[in-house]
């Protein structure tokens, strides 16, 4: 058999791509070296947010629809699984204890009005004195104030990883265990670690940071790096949806499962991919100090693992300059699990141009912007 596309890579990127290509009614195969969401895609966290309605781009654009859109993604999602991925729109809470930031922020109200469309979908961004969510945020630790934003949602990684494949299992084969060598654009060939071979009329590269040495290789520089970052999860149950809390590079994120994220670090220099506990405690201490309910809640699990990001910041989607049937969606960062979708989207239209309205891809995610 041929494949429209192949697939490299099991992680948020390349299962919304394979999703996307399989909605298109294309052959598709999915290739992991290792299982799927193994790597940056299984981190603990999962806060999807906006961008602070401040010195508006294309970039913040495309996150903002991405955001809006995605709850009806989770819900056809979850109805064609019968899986809950653990989606809720929760809201977010930044507390204010500097007179600059309180000033910034309040400065940002009126434009998010207009950017969110408030009217119109009834999402906000506001500072307040406090919140119905003093026990979870507490009060001392915002003397100026909080953010209170509608718009911020979170979802369990896992899960959102876990039913994308359980969508797709049935309709393409899902390789794992599977290296990939390389691809002939010339015979179509996708050659395989254990010897095999596929043939495919493309590939679409989705393999994390470690697919940014055949990239960078292509462009005689460096196209991107892997950024470390660690989290914790506690046990902790609640009765109704908690709002995201973040404060001093630190979210806390409480999941459906009872359960509290905490996280996560950004590390540019690592020798370990393993959690260190010292760095662990630190960020707990961190969220105990502005959410002092968590203090002894034992701690269930730690991660650690190596996200994707590009030298220039924006994801990477599109064609590989010099190629003519390699294409990539990378570089997702902190923020893949909210825009994943509609990355995948804008690529099959990169790929198949179709009349009607294209969503639109912002001109420093696309190859030139990188490799240029």
């Amino acid at each position: 058999m041929t494949y429209d596309i192949v697939v490299v890579g099991g992680g948020i990127f390349g299962l919304s791509v394979a999703k996307a290509a399989l909605g298109k009614g294309l052959k598709v195969a999915l290739l992991e070296k290792n299982t799927i969401a193994s790597g940056a895609s299984a981190g603990l966290v999962g806060a999807l947010m906006p961008h602070v309605p401040s010195q508006w781009n294309e970039k913040k654009q495309f996150q903002l629809d991405a955001l809006m859109e995605l709850s009806d993604i989770v819900a056809e999602l979850e109805e064609a699984t019968g899986l809950s991925v653990g989606y809720s729109r929760a809201g977010r809470l930044i507390p204010l204890y500097t007179e600059h930031k309180l000033e910034h922020s309040l400065a940002r109200v009126e434009e998010a009005k207009q950017r969110w469309r408030s009217d119109e979908t009834g999402f906000t961004f506001n500072v307040v004195k406090e919140t119905p969510f003093s026990d979870w945020l507490t009060p001392e630790a915002a003397p100026l104030g909080i953010i209170w934003d509608t718009l911020a949602a979170r979802a369990n990684p896992r899960l959102v990883s876990a039913g994308l494949k359980a969508f797709l299992e049935p309709h393409i084969p899902i390789m794992e265990h599977t290296e990939f060598l390389g691809f002939d654009e010339t015979t179509g060939t996708v050659s395989l670690g254990n010897g095999e071979t596929l043939s495919a009329d493309r590939i679409v590269l989705s393999a994390g940071y470690e697919g940014f040495g055949p990239l960078s290789a292509i462009a005689g520089k460096t196209i991107g790096m892997g950024v470390k970052g660690q989290s914790l999860l506690l046990e902790y149950k609640t009765e109704k949806p908690l709002p995201v809390i973040y404060d001093d590079g630190i979210y806390v994120v409480s999941h459906a499962n009872g359960t509290v994220a905490i996280g996560s670090t950004s590390e540019q220099e690592w020798t370990s991919k393993e959690p260190v506990e010292d760095d662990i405690q630190k960020m707990l201490a961190k969220a105990i100090a502005f959410c002092p309910s968590l203090k002894g809640a034992p701690i269930t699990a730690r991660w650690a693992g190596i996200r994707p990001k590009c030298k220039k910041r924006d994801p990477l989607v599109g064609l590989v300059p010099g190629k003519d049937k390699t294409w990539v969606a990378t570089g997702g960062f902190k923020i893949s699990y909210a825009i994943s979708h509609r990355i995948a989207a804008c690529l099959m239209q990169e790929m198949f141009p179709e009349q009607g309205k294209p969503i639109h891809l912002p001109e420093s995610f696309k190859p030139p912007h990188h490799f240029g």
